[in-house]
C-alpha cells in the first residue's frame, strides 16, 4: 500500500493548520461544569475562516466553487480539527454537501451546493436513527404524494440539529428503497428535542409529523445513502485519530516532565510500555483510516467491498480512542481530571466519538458477514 498524500491533499491539510493553529480547546465552559450545553451555537468566527481558506469545499467540483478533492485530503482535515475539538460541524456539512453533488438533481444542486461551500448555508445529516442502535433509515418513511414527498418519524442525536439549515434524513419507502431528503430545518411539521453529548454539544431529536417536500430535494439514487454513511463514518474515524494522536502527545509531554523518584515518569518501564502500545493503536487506526478513505475516493474494486474497509477502521478507532484516553489519564494521575486542565475535554468528546462510531463488536460481526459472503481463498 502506498499512502503516499498528492500535493493537493497536502495543501489541504497545511491550510487546515493554519486555520485552526488559533482555535483554544478550552474556549467554551467545560462539559464537567455546565448542566446543558457549552454554547448555543458552533464557532461561526472559525466557520467563517474555514470558508475563506475554501476548506468548506474541499470535496465540490470546479464547477461547484470547489477544489475537487477527494475524501482523502477531507479527512486529513479532519484529523487536524479534532487535535483542537474545533466546534463546528465540518464533516456532516461536507459529507451531505458531497452527497447532494453526487446523486442530487440539478435543481438542488444549484440551491446548496455553492452557497455550502461558501459557508452560507450548513448542513447535517440525520445519521443514528430512532435509538441510536438501530439502522437511521428504517427511523423515518417516506411516500410519494403527488408530485412530492411526505415524512413521518424520529431520529435521534442529530449533531448540529439547531444550527444547522438542512438536515440530510435517510427515509424508507414502502418500496424497500432509501432515499435522501433533504429537509429545511424550518419546515411545517419539523421539531427538536434538547439532547446532549458528553462533549457537552447540544443535539436534537428530530421529529417529522407529515413533513412535505418537493420532489427536487429528495435523492430517490441507488446507493446513495450507504455512499454517505460510509463517508460519515471514516470521517468519525478520522476525528478520532486526530483527538488520539493529541492525546498521546499531551501524555508524551506531561511524562517527561513529571517526576518521581527524581526521575521523569517516561523512564519507567511500566509507562513507556503503556505508551508504546497506545502508539500501536495511533498507527494501526492510521492505516485502516486511510485504506478506507481510499477505497471511498478512488471507488478501486478489492476483496471485500469498500464497507468491509470501513469497517475494520470503525473497529480500531472506536477501541483505539477509547484505549488512547484512558491510558492518558492513568498516566496523567489526578491532573486528568482537573478542570483547568484540558485532557478531560478530550476524554469527553473521545468517549462521544467512541458512541458515534458504535461497539467494535457490531462492526466484527459485520465484517464477519462481509467474509462469508465473499471468500477471500
Amino acid at each position: 500500500m502506498d499512502f503516499t498524500f498528492t500535493e493537493e491533499q497536502q495543501a489541504a491539510a497545511e491550510a487546515a493548520r493554519g486555520v485552526f493553529a488559533g482555535v483554544a480547546p478550552d474556549a467554551v465552559p467545560s462539559p464537567a461544569l455546565t448542566p446543558g450545553a457549552v454554547a448555543d451555537d458552533f464557532d461561526r468566527p472559525l466557520w467563517g475562516r474555514l470558508a475563506d481558506a475554501d476548506l468548506l469545499s474541499l470535496l465540490l467540483a470546479e464547477e461547484n466553487g470547489g477544489a475537487g478533492l477527494d475524501a482523502i485530503a477531507l479527512c486529513l482535515v479532519l484529523r487536524e480539527s479534532a487535535k483542537v475539538l474545533a466546534r463546528v460541524p465540518l464533516l456532516e456539512n461536507s459529507a451531505a454537501t458531497a452527497a447532494v453533488q453526487t446523486y442530487g438533481g440539478p435543481e438542488l444542486k444549484a440551491e446548496v451546493l455553492a452557497r455550502a461551500g461558501r459557508g452560507e448555508v450548513v448542513l447535517t445529516v440525520a445519521a443514528h436513527g430512532r435509538t441510536g442502535h438501530d439502522p437511521a433509515e428504517l427511523a423515518v418513511t417516506a411516500r410519494e404524494d403527488g408530485s412530492g414527498w411526505v415524512l413521518d418519524g424520529v431520529q435521534t442525536a442529530v449533531p448540529w440539529a439547531y444550527d444547522a439549515d438542512l438536515v440530510v434524513v435517510p427515509a424508507r419507502t414502502a418500496a424497500d428503497r432509501t432515499v435522501l431528503a433533504v429537509v429545511p430545518r424550518g419546515a411545517e411539521g419539523v421539531s427538536l428535542a434538547e439532547q446532549f453529548s458528553t462533549s457537552g454539544e447540544r443535539l436534537g431529536e428530530l421529529r417529522l409529523e407529515s413533513v412535505r417536500l418537493a420532489a427536487r430535494d429528495v435523492i430517490d439514487a441507488e446507493g446513495a445513502w450507504e455512499w454517505l454513511r460510509e463517508l460519515l463514518a471514516t470521517g468519525t474515524c478520522a476525528l478520532a485519530l486526530g483527538l488520539g494522536e493529541r492525546v498521546l502527545g499531551m501524555t508524551s509531554e506531561y511524562a517527561s516532565k513529571r517526576e518521581q523518584f527524581g526521575h521523569p515518569i517516561a523512564t519507567f518501564q511500566a509507562v513507556a510500555v503503556q505508551s508504546a502500545d497506545r502508539y500501536i493503536d495511533l498507527r494501526a487506526m492510521e492505516a485502516a483510516l486511510w485504506q478506507a478513505a481510499w477505497r471511498i475516493a478512488s471507488g478501486a474494486p478489492g476483496a471485500l467491498p469498500a464497507s468491509g474497509d470501513v469497517a475494520v477502521a470503525k473497529i480500531w478507532a472506536s477501541e483505539g480512542v477509547r484505549r488512547i484516553v484512558q491510558t492518558a489519564q492513568h498516566l496523567h494521575g489526578g491532573f486528568g481530571a482537573d478542570v483547568d486542565y484540558p485532557l478531560h475535554r478530550y476524554h469527553a468528546w473521545a468517549k462521544h466519538l467512541e458512541l458515534a462510531l458504535g461497539p467494535a463488536a457490531a462492526h466484527e460481526e459485520a465484517l464477519g458477514e462481509l467474509l462469508a459472503a465473499h471468500p477471500l481463498g
